[in-house]
């Protein structure tokens, strides 16, 4: 989460104006999203092209050519560990350009050619009417595709789009962030990219690694502030909100798209607004009086003879991202404010047990149960039927050859939807 966020805000959005848009669709339609992939997908380019239509709509000076550049993050669960499936995204509130190169212009590429520019147009006529077309535009395709796929017969889909007060779908972009608020963007993303639940919000009952007491951000519909689950509750609300394998929890559109045309312009203007406002805010800072001198300063770098930048980027070191967490400097003694060193490495368990109990924590490791039990005996020594008798004959008896084991159900629709429900879309999540 932490990293996603540094990574996208150094490394993949400009310094320009990010908004967030938040999709969610009624009920009777989570369902088929959360057990279906394909379907979800379906629905996030049909969000995606509407929304480009719409920036352009939104950015009158932009040419029908320009581009968007988002990042969408799907989401299965809800704040109460509920299934719960919707999409959030960090969408460039605005356009991107192509700029043709000038043969006069002094900035050249590595074969003497004339570079390339981008221009960015900012969607500054994005009002409230053209959201609102946006959600009713959403709406209607998403219903029409779901009736092609034969999701929703096709009076429902009729049915679903005289609903009032969006019919379930809810398209919110309220959130803006200014694009000189880095640190208000790497917050939104880490939101986006957060996990299912919060390690803070779990505690465990009385000590007791059967019990688990989950505290809810907000009261829900019912009043709790808290959910008192049993271990295996826990890991049953868990299992039904992970993502399944080999898909991404989040995914890059527009120019920010792997094979995108202008991906390799706006990487470049990313890094040069990095390294312009790490210049204008840092500047020529001195060191600290309590910092050790070095054995030996560094050489002037030559930018003639430096090799050329890599494109790849590299993870961001852990003391970074702590530091950019909780700001403050993991590596810095909080009482001194001299740089934290190694002075030994301890492997042997008796100096190891005496710092443990000194500073007040277990001194021995948790106690691990086993998986499962032994092995029980062989299924074919099992006395099986009243009589007991020979395991063929035994099982005989209990399953006839009669015995229908067809499953009444198709495992690989996804779970029906209650009819006592009605699909009440005053309740929320």
């Amino acid at each position: 989460m932490a990293e996603t966020a540094a990574h996208m805000v150094d490394h993949v959005f400009p310094h320009v104006p990010v908004r967030q848009f938040v999709l969610s669709v009624p009920k009777r339609l989570r369902p088929f999203l959360h057990h279906r992939p394909k379907t979800a997908t379906a629905v996030l380019h049909i969000l995606l092209r509407a929304l480009q239509a719409t920036l352009r709509v939104a950015s009158s000076t932009a040419s029908a050519t320009a581009s968007m550049g988002a990042v969408s993050f799907l989401h299965r669960f809800g704040s109460s560990l509920n299934p719960h499936y919707h999409f959030h995204l960090a969408v460039v509130d605005g356009l991107f350009e192509r700029i043709e190169a000038d043969p006069g212009l002094e900035a050249r590429n590595q074969n003497g050619k004339p570079t390339d520019g981008i221009r960015f147009h900012e969607a500054t006529a994005l009002t409230p009417q053209l959201l609102e077309g946006l959600q009713h535009t959403v709406r209607k395709r998403v219903l029409r595709h779901v009736r092609r796929q034969g999701i929703l017969e096709p009076h429902e889909a009729e049915d679903m789009l005289t609903w009032e007060h969006g019919g379930g779908f809810s398209l919110d972009a309220s959130v803006h962030i200014e694009a000189h608020d880095r640190a208000g963007l790497e917050r939104l993303i880490r939101y986006c990219a957060r996990p299912p639940f919060a390690l803070g919000r779990l505690h465990l009952v009385g000590g007791r690694s059967d019990q688990v007491l989950y505290v809810l951000p907000a009261p829900d519909l019912s009043g709790r502030t808290a959910l008192r689950l049993s271990a295996l509750e826990f890991l049953d609300r868990l299992a039904a909100i992970l993502p399944p394998p080999r898909i991404h929890r989040h995914r890059y559109h527009g120019v920010f798209a792997p094979n995108a045309p202008l991906r390799p312009l706006v990487t470049a203007r990313t890094h040069q607004d990095h390294s312009a406002a790490v210049r204008n805010s840092v500047g020529d800072l001195p060191l600290p009086e309590t910092m050790a001198p070095m054995a030996s300063p560094p050489k002037p770098l030559n930018p003639e003879t430096q090799p050329p930048a890599s494109g790849r980027c590299r993870p961001s070191p852990w003391a970074a991202l702590l530091a950019r967490i909780y700001e403050v400097l993991p590596l810095i003694c909080p009482a001194c404010g001299t740089p934290l060193t190694f002075i030994a490495f301890l492997t042997d368990p008796e100096p190891i047990t005496r710092i443990l109990a000194h500073i007040g924590e277990p001194t021995s490791p948790p106690l691990i149960h086993p998986a499962r039990g032994p092995r029980g005996p062989p299924q074919a020594e099992l006395q099986m039927g009243p009589g007991g008798g020979e395991p063929k004959e035994a099982a005989q008896e209990c399953f006839p050859d009669d015995l229908d084991q067809t499953p009444s159900f198709d495992p690989t629709e996804p779970d029906p939807v209650s009819e006592d429900d009605d699909f009440d879309q005053t309740r929320g999540w």
